[in-house]
């Protein structure tokens, strides 16, 4: 969503970022578009990535074991059997609280981790496979979280200008953030055609969207602050690591299955 990198070095990222987002979308592409056990595969990996990176980032203990539980809970979700996730997701919340060191911050942040973590897993899963039709809900939102992201991107970059929220992010600008909320804006124009929808709702919908996924961001960018980290990790070249790339889309898809489940008349409003 912008930065103040100088002009020479301006998108000297952007060939890692491509090359990831080459390898990254269609393998979550594919597990969207399926769904049920091939979803709960996917979020399998992601969630034990996530769960080891915040287990280093905030020096939580136990990570393999925290990491293995997981994934073991994302696995869960394909049973559609709450007694088995919400057993996994206890027994993850109280192994990083027990074995976290005994300072109250330390307890907090490692319990914190394992909500953090599995919320954002649980939403995507549940935003694919709810009682609506998921999986063009799970494509759109996805889609219009990355164009967000890359409007953000790119224009933050050219245009530069005021930061958004300098102490919790300085790298990130009002430019890019009102070019995310036009791009989704226009995304749901779009979208709206295309489900022969009315089109207002879409576009409310598309500036939600983006405000949520810029939320995601800049919330975990406080936390790696907190931790004074420059990234979550490295397993992803050009964008950090996993919780660096998801923290919009895992935002967005806790909101919008919070207000489905809310509001049961609201997917059909947008032909979904």
């Amino acid at each position: 969503m912008g930065d103040w990198t100088p002009p020479d070095k301006r998108f000297s990222e952007l060939p890692r970022r491509l090359l990831t987002a080459l390898v990254l979308i269609p393998f979550a592409l594919f597990a969207v578009w399926m769904g049920g056990w091939w979803l709960a595969l996917g979020c399998s990996a992601f969630c034990a990535v996530m769960m080891l990176e915040w287990c280093r980032m905030s020096a939580t203990p136990k990570e393999v074991s925290l990491a293995i539980v997981a994934a073991l809970f994302a696995l869960s979700l394909g049973t559609g059997d709450a007694r088995i996730s919400g057993a996994l997701f206890t027994a993850a919340v109280v192994l990083a609280i027990v074995s976290a060191p005994s300072a109250l911050t330390s307890r907090v942040s490692a319990g914190f981790g394992v909500v953090y973590v599995f919320a954002m897993v649980f939403g995507l899963f549940t935003l694919r496979d709810g009682p609506w039709d998921g999986r063009l809900a799970a494509l759109y939102f996805m889609s219009f979280v990355w164009a967000s992201d890359a409007a953000a991107y790119f224009f933050g970059r050219m245009f530069r200008g005021p930061r958004l929220l300098p102490k919790e992010s300085p790298n990130k600008t009002w430019s890019g953030a009102i070019a995310g909320v036009i791009a989704t804006a226009l995304c749901g124009y779009v979208a709206a055609g295309w489900e022969d929808a009315a089109v207002l709702p879409w576009m409310v919908a598309g500036v939600l969207i983006s405000v949520g996924a810029q939320a995601g961001d800049l919330f975990e960018s406080g936390l790696k602050r907190r931790f004074k980290v420059k990234d979550s990790g490295t397993i992803l070249p050009g964008h950090g690591g996993l919780l660096d790339r998801v923290d919009g889309l895992g935002a967005v898809s806790i909101l919008s299955v919070l207000i489905f489940l809310s509001v049961p008349s609201l997917p059909g409003l947008l032909g979904l």
